[in-house]
């Protein structure tokens, strides 16, 4: 039992024993030691990118501290800097806790984000034309890049870029607007004129006193009206890398060099394939690769409202100009056609032929860079009048010609070796090599005006056809039409054979034009 006492007592001694320890500690320690609150986290330890800068008592400091960090970094570069920012915030309990000043938490967040400064962006114009954009370092850059845009075509400087607010864009977004820079406009009279379509090469002192003989054309003004960008053109101010930033001379390349650019072309009356090959400068191969559809090969029909794919230079930004000016030319009424129901689109009549006359004009001339977009006669004065040329055309779709049948070209159009005594040196039509029997259609609609035998062609079937064309169909085995008959294109007719002067099964098929044979697959679709 006195054993058991003594234990007791060993263990309340030194229960009091630490009781007093850990009060001499708290009172030592007491300047560092949180308060305890019962209500959770009282000590917050602070993480950035994974090194830990310090702790403090009330997380809501921190925000504070980073931004006054990250303004340190930022006074330090006049660029955009950026950098990787990854804060993690830990709480704890703790009785004995010290916090770290204010100011040792900034410096060490400082010297993380030092540590980790990811990219400096600077200050630059991004200057967007469509889906081409490049940047420049200033504003005067800008309006220099733009103005040498123009300057091919305003080589006296007489019309200045300004940037202005797009007003239709939500953002601050600059777009251009172009004036003239003086209100006075300078009369061109010491500069030749050429005016592309049939004008003469002119110099303004030699015409001026035919210029202006008269009042109405003395009223005008020359030279040129209004300048412009064809595209729209934004100016946004943006932070960028350093090497996306290009100089003047290099952005002005850029913009005003001449790259290959697809557009549209609309065929006009009198267009040939070469023509609008030559006007283009481009080769016919290259205008058929772009159009195999429209335009399949070199013998293809173009038709006016046709719409090719062709290839153009043209700069990033393109000028469109609009100069008034006094010429002299030659000149040509438009055609007049005399549409005919009852005639195929292939057939035309010259009814007027046409007489070229001459005028002096005063036009609003409108250039797309060098290419005339359009011409506004604004004042003409006829000295010789122009006589339209009349033309009568067939409005109805000539009909089509098609394989009568589908069988190995074994004899083609033309001079060959006659293949047995009594055929002919002169192939006359063409030969298909099928077996006896195969279905004969008719290559095109008409009137049957021959069914039966018909001597060297054995069993054969002529057909006349609405646009003065003739068929003949030849070596047949059996015939399945009559005369007078109307047929269809495709409409079965008879069956092939190897009747007459054959050297084996096939169908002989010809094409006649005004009573003459001539080579079907120049016709056949």
């Amino acid at each position: 039992m006195s054993f058991f006492t003594k234990y007791v007592n060993i263990i309340k001694y030194s229960h009091y024993l630490a009781m007093l320890g850990t009060a001499l500690l708290i009172f030592v320690c007491a300047p560092g030691i949180q308060k305890y609150e019962d209500t959770g986290s009282n000590m917050v330890s602070v993480f950035v990118n994974g090194t830990q800068v310090g702790t403090v008592k009330d997380a809501a400091e921190v925000d504070g501290m980073i931004l006054e960090a990250r303004r340190r970094i930022a006074s330090e570069n006049s660029n955009l800097v950026l950098v990787n920012s990854d804060v993690v915030l830990s709480g704890s309990t703790d009785v004995v806790g010290q916090v770290d000043d204010r100011q040792t938490i900034v410096d060490n967040i400082y010297n993380v984000f030092r540590e980790n400064v990811m990219m400096t962006k600077q200050p630059a114009f991004e200057v967007k034309i469509n889906e081409f954009t490049v940047n420049l370092k200033s504003i005067d850059d800008v309006i220099a890049l733009l103005n040498a845009s123009k300057e091919e075509y305003d080589p006296d400087s007489e019309w200045k870029v300004w940037l202005v607010t797009d007003n239709t864009r939500e953002l601050n977004v600059l777009t251009t607007k172009i004036e003239k820079v003086s209100e006075e406009q300078k009369q061109v009279l010491d500069k030749p004129i050429v005016f592309p379509r049939g004008g003469a090469l002119l110099k303004m002192e030699e015409i001026y006193d035919a210029a202006f003989s008269q009042k109405a054309e003395n009223s005008y003004e020359f030279g040129v009206r209004s300048i412009d960008f064809d595209e729209n053109v934004e100016v946004v101010q943006a932070y960028v890398d350093g090497d996306k930033i290009s100089t003047l001379e290099d952005a002005i390349d850029a913009v005003t060099k001449t790259s290959e650019k697809s557009k549209k072309y609309e065929v006009v009356s009198g267009d040939t394939l070469g023509g609008i090959a030559q006007k283009n400068d481009m080769s016919i191969e290259d205008i058929i690769a772009l159009n195999p559809v429209t335009v399949p090969n070199t013998g293809a029909m173009l038709r006016v409202g046709d719409e090719l794919t062709i290839y153009s230079p043209e700069p990033e930004l393109s000028v469109v100009r609009t100069e008034r000016r006094y010429y002299e030319e030659n000149y040509d009424e438009e055609v007049q056609y005399i549409d005919n129901d009852e005639w195929y689109t292939n057939e035309t009549v010259v009814r007027q032929q046409p007489v070229t006359g001459y005028r002096k004009v005063v036009a609003d001339v409108t250039y797309r860079n060098a290419e005339l977009v359009s011409t506004d006669i604004l004042y003409e004065n006829i000295t010789v009048k122009a006589v339209a040329k009349i033309v009568e055309r067939g409005t109805k779709i000539p009909p089509t010609y098609i394989y009568p049948c589908w069988g190995r070209l074994s004899s083609g159009f033309g001079r060959r070796k006659a293949p047995k005594r009594g055929a002919s040196t002169y192939h006359k039509g063409i030969d298909l090599a099928v077996p006896i029997g195969t279905a004969v259609m008719a290559s095109c609609g008409g009137t049957v005006t021959r069914a039966g035998w018909g001597s060297g062609y054995g069993y054969c079937v002529y057909i006349q056809h609405p646009d003065g064309k003739s068929t003949r169909y030849g070596h047949l085995s059996k015939v399945l039409v009559k005369a007078g008959q109307k047929v269809s294109q495709g409409q079965k007719i008879a069956l092939s054979g190897n009747t007459g002067v054959s050297t084996g099964p096939h169908l002989h098929f010809e094409i006649l034009v005004g009573g003459g044979q001539v080579n079907p697959l120049k016709y056949l679709q």
